[in-house]
């Protein structure tokens, strides 16, 4: 194994003087070596991964299967450019990511590299399907950091504060959350008045006619593990279809599994004319996609998508094997028994600390909103803050969420094992004080 020939502290220091800080760091610690849901930094401290590289180890760190296959793809070449001359993985995981996502309808796939380039991406396929420019996010949604997906994010410190001017023709519709819902109203009126809002939209403020796609995530990442209403989403995509509007699901957190179902749309009946992908597909390599309709896929021409490393054959490999382990070792029936045991633990923590508001998840996609307190529920980023700090100075990779930072989610990989499991939550109760 390779050991650092640097001390903690020395790599500490060459990382402030080398890195800037607007890379953010959770924890300061120097990773040497991972498996499944443990990492072991060079000082040979063990810790409990409750974040997977923000949801992207589903399969865990170093799988076997996965490593297995990028040694062999690295053995026969690394890159000879898809563009340039073809290669079987890039054919063979479009053909899978066809057959895996939702939709009776012909499919094609196109392979790029990070989640943003895929969002971006898929705009580009609605623009040229459509002739139409004008693309919808929701308030709350999250979908990177270029300029495109900047814009269409919803949380202005840290993503896009002094980072204009930001891209034409892009807009923010209403979300539901029925935890922030007044008290007065049933859930069904709620939901019946975001359905009306979101209508309302098209008439205030930008016309149906001028709009390419609706991007939506099913559960909302980085807004804080939102999960909508089944009828809120229906509601969007038949807008959408009576309109000539494409809809686009962002799958890049939910997807793979992480929500109960290989792909988090399969919660609410709809399938998506166009889905992106990208973290968990790869197991940690840097790939991305999107999936959807071929009459849509396929209008662009040759040279108007791509990239030099879109769909690299050694992020392929791992791809196409990660989505054989999902398959085999049945890991999205294990995420919902993953969320029930955290929702388990995070209820017993209810009773003993009233600054617990809402417990939510969708399969194992598990969050908890920190407040003031539960009647007015007010965002409490402080004590967030210090149960985070806590976790990270004790043996536990854990990551808050939310507009307002007051949500601690958990993206632990799905094939943790119990050991690892009741590890973590032992840390995390001593967290939670």
């Amino acid at each position: 194994m390779l050991t650092s020939q640097l001390s903690t502290e020395e790599l500490q220091e060459k990382r402030s003087k080398y890195i800037p800080k607007g890379v953010s760091n959770g924890n300061l610690n120097i990773a040497q070596y991972a498996s499944s849901a443990t990492i072991t930094d060079i000082d040979q401290n063990e810790w409990i991964d409750f974040a997977g590289a923000i949801g992207t180890l589903n399969v865990g760190h170093s799988h076997p299967k996965v490593t297995q296959a990028v040694k062999e793809q690295v053995n026969r070449f690394l890159h000879p450019g898809f563009n340039v001359m073809m290669y079987e993985g890039y054919i063979n995981l479009a053909e899978k990511l066809c057959r895996i996502t939702p939709g009776s309808f012909d499919k094609q796939a196109i392979l790029f590299n990070s989640g943003a380039e895929a969002v971006e991406n898929a705009i580009k396929i609605a623009r040229r399907y459509t002739g139409r420019q004008a693309v919808v996010s929701f308030v709350r949604g999250y979908h990177g950091r270029t300029n495109l997906t900047m814009t269409m994010t919803s949380k202005v410190k840290p993503y896009k504060f002094g980072f204009g001017p930001f891209a034409p023709e892009i807009y923010q519709a209403p979300f539901p959350y029925l935890y922030q819902k007044p008290n007065e109203m049933t859930e069904e009126s709620y939901v019946d008045m975001k359905i009306e809002e979101f209508k309302e939209f098209f008439i205030a403020t930008v016309a149906p006619e001028t709009v390419a796609c609706v991007v939506m995530e099913p559960v909302q990442g980085e807004g804080g593990f939102i999960i909508p209403p089944i009828k809120f989403v229906q509601a969007v995509y038949d807008f959408c279809q009576e309109n000539g509007i494409v809809f686009v699901a962002d799958e890049i957190q939910t997807g793979f599994g992480r929500t109960g179902k290989f792909f988090a749309i399969e919660h609410f009946n709809v399938a998506p004319d166009l889905i992106t992908v990208s973290k968990s597909l790869a197991a940690g390599l840097p790939l991305s996609g999107v999936v959807g309709k071929t009459e849509m896929l396929n209008v662009a021409e040759p040279g108007e998508l791509g990239g030099t490393y879109a769909g690299s054959p050694v992020a392929c490999a791992a791809a196409l094997a990660v989505i054989d382990i999902m398959e085999e070792e049945k890991l999205a029936d294990k995420a919902e028994w993953l969320g029930e045991k955290m929702e388990a633990v995070l209820n017993e923590l209810y009773e003993k600390h009233d600054y617990m508001g809402d417990i939510r998840r969708l399969g194992s996609m598990v969050a908890v909103e920190i407040v003031e307190d539960r009647i007015s529920k007010q965002p409490n980023k402080k004590k967030t803050a210090e149960i985070v700090k806590y976790a990270n100075e004790n043996g536990l990779l854990l990551l808050s969420a939310g507009l307002k930072g007051n949500v601690i989610r958990f993206l632990m990989p799905l094939v943790i094992t119990e050991d690892e499991l009741a590890k973590g939550l032992a840390i995390l109760k001593k967290a939670f004080h």
